[in-house]
């Protein structure tokens, strides 16, 4: 009778290779990159533009960036969150700290027509495509 000793490890370099294989493979592609308590985003066509909206709660607007250049969108900014001194906390689920988000889109922006606004938490950002991007009708002869 032989007797096999299972390996205790197997299961660990398993999970290894499968959290490397899932990092290095670009299930998000170029979409997304970011870091930080960065802020869930939807980005919406209206026509041949599109309008970006990242939930930003408690985040003063002086504390906030947008940056676009070709078809890429960099929202920064520190989100906080203040504590009573006289106060224990006993769950913690509010993430804090600076954020970097970096979105790349499909089609090139203009810059000089973007434009932002923040109400409520709600970062609203309008991306006009860029007038080289725009499809064209070819007259046939």
């Amino acid at each position: 009778m032989v007797m096999r000793i299972a390996d205790p490890f197997s299961a660990l370099r398993a999970l290894q290779r499968a959290v490397d294989e899932r990092r290095l493979s670009d299930w998000l592609g170029s979409a997304t990159s970011g870091y930080g308590a960065s802020p869930p985003v939807n980005v919406f066509r209206k026509g041949d533009d599109l309008i970006l909206v990242a939930e930003i709660p408690g985040v003063d607007k002086k504390d906030l960036d947008v940056r676009v250049k070709g078809n890429e969108v960099r929202l920064t900014g520190k989100k906080s969150i203040d504590y009573a001194d006289d106060v224990s906390i006993h769950r913690r689920e509010r993430v804090a700290g600076d954020f970097d988000r970096t979105l790349t889109l499909r089609m090139e922006i203009d810059p000089d027509g973007v434009e932002a606004e923040y109400r409520n938490g709600v970062l609203k950002v309008f991306l006009p495509r860029a007038e080289k991007a725009k499809p064209r009708t070819v007259e046939i002869n």
